[in-house]
């Protein structure tokens, strides 16, 4: 397939993560209401999000699934409010149902972030292909009861790409453009802590196929396993240090929870880089 080019800026992108679930796994319960949605919300946005990821399914290990109609519940409300409260944001929708992210669309949303890759509900593939917008495809395997059975890899650095190719396949079989796609390695997906630390060591891999990469490293178990903590909350440091990896590895975009911190450890990341690629995002 050709590689595409991205009309990104010169700089790194930082997506802050919004949880409207009371079961994620580090910050479930946090936004119990609407206001408490719009007020994260701001606040990311002040400290410099480029994009904000609004997801009402929690996909960590072993979180139950609640189906299409009460994750519009819980995301729909905070969506509107948020897109009331803070027009010029770019929102994105974590979401494997075509269901739900045709209605976020329909309600103000800018992309799609499928943790399956398209494997959940094809639908979503062609919803994607008819709107129009950008679809982030994440590795994965299984859903959120079996992923960590499957974390089995004889070279995970070549497996996952071999994944996402395979999903990138299935997408642009479905209409999608190359433009629109965004790659996501999905660490802590079907991972254990020696393959999250090995795709790390080996984003360029990824990189050098042309897509955008987007990392979500924020806070996550095998950060914990390293660092002896924990505490997802406590975390920031061990987060900050693989999100400046991942830069000079080539990722695009950074999907986290502590935005300010991070932005400040993108920023110098990009002007350390050869070339540097420090400039507005667009």
């Amino acid at each position: 397939m050709d590689q595409p080019r991205f009309a990104w800026g010169e700089r790194t992108a930082v997506m802050g993560v919004l949880n409207l679930t009371p079961d994620s796994f580090s910050d479930g319960g946090r936004l119990a209401s609407v206001a408490q949605a719009v007020r994260a919300a701001g606040r990311m946005l002040a400290e410099g999000a480029d994009l904000l990821d609004l997801g009402a399914q929690s996909t960590r290990p072993g979180a139950e699934e609640v189906g299409p109609d009460r994750e519009l519940a819980r995301l729909l409300p905070a969506l509107t409010a948020i897109r009331a409260a803070h027009p010029g944001a770019l929102l994105s929708i974590d979401t494997f149902h075509a269901a739900v992210a045709e209605a976020a669309l329909a309600a103000g949303a800018h992309w799609i972030n499928d943790v399956s890759g398209g494997r959940r509900d094809p639908a979503l593939l062609r919803l994607a292909a008819s709107a129009g917008c950008p679809l982030v495809l994440m590795h994965s395997r299984g859903d959120s009861r079996s992923m960590n059975s499957l974390a089995h890899y004889g070279d995970v650095v070549a497996e996952v790409r071999a994944g996402l190719l395979a999903a990138t396949e299935m997408a642009l079989a479905a209409g999608v453009q190359p433009l629109q796609l965004i790659w996501d390695p999905g660490l802590g997906f079907a991972k254990d802590t020696d393959h999250n630390l090995d795709l790390l060591r080996g984003l360029g891999t990824l990189a050098a196929e042309g897509f955008p990469l987007l990392v979500g490293p924020s806070r996550k178990r095998f950060i914990g396993a390293v660092l002896s903590e924990p505490r997802p909350r406590a975390r920031l440091w061990g987060t900050a240090a693989v999100c400046s990896q991942a830069i000079a590895q080539g990722a695009r975009i950074l999907r986290v929870h502590d935005v300010g911190p991070i932005v400040q450890v993108a920023r110098m990341a990009d002007a350390l880089r050869p070339g540097n690629r420090s400039g507005p995002f667009r």
